[in-house]
């Protein structure tokens, strides 16, 4: 497989945030960002792998800043690192007020999304390549940000063979 650039998977989503979309502050649900988040961000892994994805982990969602009710929200995200059949994607999220035309990052995320064929096995995907200051940065960072990625996820099992199927009040 021939590798390909960061650029390649760039995916860029701006949606118009109205009151169903908030919460009692008025300002964007959480969650609802995550989805958004989620969402452009599998994108990015499907233009990088030209295969379907599952998302299999979310590293981090840090909100920054609060997107009101009434303004804009653009999330861009690019694959930046891969191995096997894994790709990590960071996405940026950033809000708009469009009547002043402030903006401000409102968060930011690292995903891990795994390529898939039809049966829903893993499938090799090709490598990636930096070519941007900012690209190279999440590049050379990746290999650890996966080895934390991997000790969560070896704790994350852990726990769930302690609590195992039934509630904890039982």
């Amino acid at each position: 497989m021939e590798a390909k650039p960061c650029s390649n998977s760039l995916a860029i989503k701006t949606t118009h945030v109205l009151p169903p979309d908030t919460n009692a502050f008025g300002t964007l649900f959480g969650g609802k960002l995550m989805a958004h988040i989620d969402d452009i961000a599998a994108i990015a892994a499907v233009k990088h792998a030209r295969n379907p994805v599952v998302t299999a982990s979310t590293d981090s969602v840090d909100f920054l800043a609060p997107v009101k009710v009434g303004h804009s929200i653009s999330i861009e995200s690019f694959v930046t690192w891969t191995h096997h059949t894994s790709m990590e994607v960071f996405a940026k999220a950033v809000t708009e007020d469009l009547v002043t035309g402030e903006r401000r990052v409102s968060a930011t995320a690292f995903m891990t999304f795994v390529a898939i064929d039809e049966n829903g096995k893993p499938v090799p995907v090709p490598s990636v390549y930096p070519e941007t200051d900012l690209e190279k940065m999440l590049h050379e960072n990746a290999a650890l940000r996966a080895k934390r990625r991997g000790e969560r996820r070896r704790h994350s099992q852990e726990l769930a063979a302690t609590f195992g199927t039934k509630y904890a009040m039982e």
